[in-house]
C-alpha cells in the first residue's frame, strides 16, 4: 500500500512540472492533411446598415379646409371612409351670406327696374327726336342714361353672384380620392377660413424614413433597404429608396421607399427597416467553412506545411444568411478548407 501511494505522488508531481512547463497560450488542434474543398481568404467591400424606424405613409396628404368662417352644421364623413375626389365632406354655413345674397337680389331687382325705365324713355325720345321735336342733344343723354342703367344692373348681378358663390364655398371637397385619416371636427362647430376639416390619403403608399444628415450621406436613389417582416408580414422583404428630399429639417433628411404590396389598412404604422450606412473592407467566408463546437467557432486552415489544424475565430453575420464575417482568426491571403475534408 505504502509502494502504490508513493507511485501515485510521484505521477502527481510529474504532471504538475509538466503542466508548469508547457506554453501558457490555447495550441491549434494536431494538424491532419488538407484535403477538399479550398479557399484563399480574401478581403471584400461589405456594406454597413443601420436599423432605423420607417412609417407606412402616402406621397402626399390632401387637406379639406374650409373656404369660409361659420358654423360646421354637417360633417359627412368618419375617419377610415374612402372618398372620391370633389365628394362634398361637410357643409359649413355663415348667416351673414344669407343676408347679403337677399340683400343684393333686392338690389338688382332695383337696377332691372332702372334700366326698364331708361329703355322705354330712350325709345321715346328717339320717336320724338325723328320727328323732329327733340334736339340730338337730348338724344345722347336718354342713351347714356339707357348705358348706366344697364352697366348698373350687371354690377347689382355680378355683386348678387359673388355672394352666392361665397355661400356654395360653404361646401368642403375631397381634394384627392383616398382614404379619410382625420375628421375630428364635430358638427355645430364654428370654424374660420383655412381650418382643417379633414386630411386625405393621396398618391401611393409608400414606407417614409427620416435619419441624421450625417448617417443621410451614404443613402442613393435606388439603393435597396431590408425590411423586418415581423411589422409587415404581407410585403416583400426589401424595398427600394425612390426619392430623397433635398431639404434638410432639425438636422434630419427625408426619404421615401417604394415597397409593392402594401396596404392602408394601418397608415402611419411604424416598421423596422435596415438602410445603408456605409462601406467598408472586411474578410468574409461562406458558412459552410465554419465549424461550431460548444458555443466556439472554428476553421480549418492550412499551414506551411500542407496540413489542416483548427483555429477559432469571432464571427458576426454576414450580408446574407450564407455568409459570414471574420473580426479575429484569419487573415487575407490564409488558406482554409471545408470542415470534415481529410482524416
Amino acid at each position: 500500500m505504502t509502494s502504490f501511494l508513493r507511485s501515485a505522488g510521484a505521477l502527481a508531481l510529474a504532471l504538475t512540472l509538466t503542466a508548469c512547463g508547457g506554453p501558457s497560450h490555447e495550441t491549434a488542434a494536431p494538424g491532419v492533411p488538407a484535403k477538399g474543398e479550398r479557399l484563399t481568404v480574401q478581403k471584400a467591400t461589405v456594406t454597413d446598415y443601420k436599423p432605423v424606424a420607417a412609417s407606412v405613409t402616402t406621397r402626399d396628404m390632401g387637406e379639406a379646409r374650409a373656404r369660409i368662417g361659420g358654423t360646421l352644421v354637417r360633417l359627412n364623413v368618419r375617419e377610415g371612409a374612402y372618398v372620391r375626389k370633389g365628394q362634398v365632406l361637410a357643409v359649413i354655413t355663415d348667416q351673414r351670406l344669407t343676408y347679403e345674397t337677399s340683400a343684393y337680389d333686392a338690389q338688382v331687382a332695383a337696377a332691372a327696374a332702372e334700366a326698364t325705365r331708361a329703355q322705354a324713355d330712350l325709345g321715346r325720345i328717339r320717336t320724338l327726336f325723328d320727328k323732329g321735336i327733340y334736339a340730338q342733344a337730348r338724344l345722347d343723354q336718354a342713351q347714356a342714361g339707357a348705358k348706366a342703367a344697364q352697366a348698373a344692373l350687371t354690377a347689382a348681378r355680378a355683386q348678387r353672384a359673388a355672394s352666392s358663390e361665397m355661400s356654395r364655398q360653404g361646401a368642403v371637397l375631397a381634394p384627392a380620392t383616398g382614404r379619410v385619416l382625420k375628421a375630428d371636427v364635430p358638427a355645430g362647430s364654428v370654424v374660420t377660413p383655412g381650418q382643417l376639416i379633414a386630411t386625405v390619403t393621396a398618391g401611393p403608399l409608400l414606407l417614409r424614413i427620416e435619419v441624421p444628415e450625417s448617417q443621410a450621406r451614404a443613402l442613393r436613389t435606388g439603393d435597396t433597404v431590408a425590411i423586418d417582416q415581423r411589422d409587415l408580414p404581407a410585403a416583400p422583404a426589401t424595398g427600394v429608396i425612390a426619392q430623397l428630399y433635398p431639404a434638410i429639417t432639425a438636422g434630419r433628411v427625408t426619404a421615401d421607399i417604394t415597397v409593392p404590396g402594401l396596404t392602408d389598412d394601418l397608415i402611419g404604422q411604424r416598421v423596422r427597416v435596415r438602410i445603408k450606412a456605409g462601406e467598408r473592407q472586411a474578410v468574409t467566408l461562406p458558412k459552410r467553412f465554419v465549424a461550431t463546437r460548444f458555443g466556439v467557432d472554428y476553421v480549418r486552415l492550412v499551414d506551411k506545411s500542407g496540413q489542416a489544424v483548427e483555429v477559432a475565430v469571432q464571427l458576426s453575420p454576414g450580408a446574407d444568411a450564407n455568409h459570414v464575417e471574420v473580426l479575429s482568426g484569419l487573415v487575407a491571403g490564409d488558406v482554409i478548407v471545408a470542415p470534415g475534408a481529410g482524416s
